[in-house]
């Protein structure tokens, strides 16, 4: 059994409709189809989600909404009309609109594109509709309750029968209430899914062809990743690489399920599968990816015998904690520690962070730099080979890349090496190159 997750770009008009509609015919094994709300059509379009956003901070405000509403539903019906859906469109509209006004909540309103979509794909592909809401449950800390969940997905689907499913993605809801996840979010709805009906495969087709080793928009024509795993994405992930939703590795990852990332606009590549370590082969080559971000802050503290202070570490990270500030990375030698916080997360209180420093750990100096990049040089096959860090340190230095930071972890999955904003782009392309050209 495959569950098979549409993203809005794979959605967004009926000539998508049509192509999602022969990639759903050609595999019967699909049991369960997740769509996204309709994405741009070009590059001066509106995504359904972000329209349906606006019409919920004007209306919450009191204002008129209806010019934007009229956007919404001129997109459905450009799609129900070229396919001849044949459903009372204009009536479920309405209703939304009125529940709009009436202030069923923001998660509500956001999640209307998901479901509109949902009934006009179950009825296109003469699939059986399954409100997300019935079956999807969020618990009080808004996380996924899989009891619940699990429970109602399996009574409502049989895995008896030649019935076939379309749950929209993005939301579920707690206490009769509607409850979205985050953006994106419809990748986690198909993986919630697939690990509740233990199905053999999930799928998530978008507008790319799978990860990438390096940013195109740095590295020219960078070659596709075929095999990853769980954890090497979320590494990735964390850098930057966004193909993803980073959350919707875990309900999959419990059972070992393998997602396949698929574009939809050219079904016959290859794509990326992400796959449990066990299914670890070997490689054609030894980084299985490079990504990064840019703007960071390193706050560097300087005391002698640090090491003898046992609740040195516990202050230093409880400042931060305090401030609400979330922390990178934490390079570390004898008298010294390092701090790498993004500017985002910093966002002005520099400041105030070095002078509780001083109050609390009464520290000989405390050095703070900004304008620093993080790179993270990621793959499996780092673990049992030897002078990887010196390819890597080698192109940075033949390239005249200066690294202020280094940083390992003890599973050697990754190596993160802080340098200059300026440097960024120059790292990616020598790093790309040491491994790949």
């Amino acid at each position: 059994m495959v569950i098979s997750k549409f993203g809005g770009s794979s959605l967004a008009t009926s000539s998508q409709f049509k192509r999602v509609k022969e990639i759903v015919d050609s595999n019967k094994m699909i049991k369960v189809v997740v769509p996204s709300a309709p994405g741009k059509r070009d590059e001066k379009d509106h995504k359904i989600t972000d329209l349906l956003y606006m019409c919920y901070q004007l209306s919450s405000h009191g204002l008129k909404f209806d010019d934007i509403f009229k956007m919404i539903a001129e997109r459905f019906f450009e799609i129900c009309d070229s396919l001849s859906i044949d459903i009372d469109l204009e009536n479920i509209l309405e209703e939304i609109k009125i529940n709009i006004e009436k202030n069923k909540g923001r998660d509500y309103c956001a999640s209307r594109g998901e479901y509109i979509n949902g009934i006009l794909l179950a009825k296109y592909l003469g699939y059986e509709f399954i409100d997300a809401s019935d079956v999807i449950f969020f618990n009080e800390s808004n996380e996924i309750d899989e009891i619940k969940t699990n429970e109602a997905l399996r009574e409502k689907i049989s895995m008896d029968d030649d019935i076939k499913y379309v749950i929209p993605g993005f939301y579920g809801s707690f206490m009769s209430e509607v409850r979205t996840f985050s953006r994106g979010g419809s990748d986690i709805t198909g993986s919630v899914i697939a690990n509740a009906l233990d199905a053999k495969l999930y799928e998530n087709w978008t507008d790319v062809s799978g990860f990438l080793v390096a940013d195109p928009k740095i590295v020219e024509n960078p070659k596709e990743i075929d095999l990853i795993t769980y954890k090497e994405l979320r590494e990735l992930s964390y850098m930057g690489a966004k193909v993803l939703h980073e959350e919707a590795i875990f309900p999959v990852k419990k059972k070992g399920i393998p997602i396949q990332i698929k574009n939809t606009n050219r079904p016959q590549d290859k794509g990326t599968l992400i796959v449990p370590e066990t299914w670890e082969k070997n490689r054609e080559h030894l980084v299985t990816g490079i990504a990064g971000k840019k703007n960071f802050t390193v706050i560097t503290v300087e005391k002698t015998l640090m090491n003898s202070d046992k609740s040195f570490l516990r202050k230093l990270v409880s400042v931060f904690e305090t401030n609400d500030i979330s922390i990178e990375h934490m390079p570390s030698g004898i008298d010294s520690i390092s701090v790498v916080v993004s500017d985002e997360e910093l966002n002005g209180k520099l400041s105030k962070i070095k002078e509780e420093m001083r109050i609390y750990l009464n520290p000989d100096n405390i050095i703070s730099s900004s304008n620093m990049a993080l790179v993270a040089v990621v793959g499996r096959g780092m673990i049992r080979t030897k002078g990887i860090s010196a390819r890597v340190f080698t192109a940075l230095s033949s390239n005249g890349v200066n690294i202020r930071m280094i940083s390992q972890g003890s599973s050697e999955l990754n190596i993160i090496i802080g340098i200059e904003n300026s440097d960024f782009e120059t790292a990616i392309k020598a790093i790309y190159k040491a491994f790949y050209e």
